[in-house]
């Protein structure tokens, strides 16, 4: 197998203090089936549950993946890569989003708060990777870019997401056809 350049992220989790999914995205296809997807996540937070990962990101190996996590309140961030990806541009990846998560949710790091912003958890992670490539590590530079395309509904659209280019065209649309 010839090794890409560029690092790969297989996904990237957030789940709560049961394992149970807040928000995750799969960039491999590694786990097919979302039953698949399901029992990965609960292996991997059963794996780590008991250790202390609150002040500084730990890192594991589960099965021929490395998986770096940290804990902030009652979330559980992950980031799994391949066995051969480098661990610093892993740790990077989860400092980026749990840095940005924290800034958009106003350091209320919770369940609840995290499900009632759960459009701009989405949107960091959009704005980290893609199609398992890192675009993004910086905390401030994702939560700034989720935070401004998700307030301003003039933004050009290529800065724009689907779901708000469409949004906005069906306001649009709305409008039209009521006048």
């Amino acid at each position: 197998m010839e090794k890409d350049s560029c690092p790969l992220v297989k996904n990237i989790l957030l789940l709560d203090p049961e394992g149970k999914r807040v928000a995750v995205k799969y960039y491999s296809d590694d786990w097919p089936t979302n039953s698949a997807k399901l029992a990965y996540e609960k292996s991997v937070f059963t794996k780590t549950q008991k250790t202390n990962a609150r002040t500084e990101a730990e890192i594991t190996m589960f099965d021929n993946n490395i998986v770096i996590y940290k804990f902030v309140q009652d979330l559980h961030f992950f980031v799994t890569g391949g066995d051969d990806e480098n661990e610093l541009i892993l740790d990077a990846v989860l400092q980026g989003f749990v840095d940005a998560v924290t800034l958009l949710l106003r350091n209320k790091v919770d369940k609840s708060e995290a499900l009632e912003n759960l459009d701009l958890i989405l949107l960091c992670l959009d704005e980290i990777i893609d199609r398992g490539m890192i675009l993004e590590t910086d905390g401030n530079a994702i939560a700034g870019k989720v935070a401004t395309s998700s307030v301003d509904p003039a933004a050009p659209l290529s800065e724009q997401t689907i779901s708000q280019a469409l949004a906005l065209a069906r306001e649009h649309l709305t409008r039209s056809l009521l006048s």
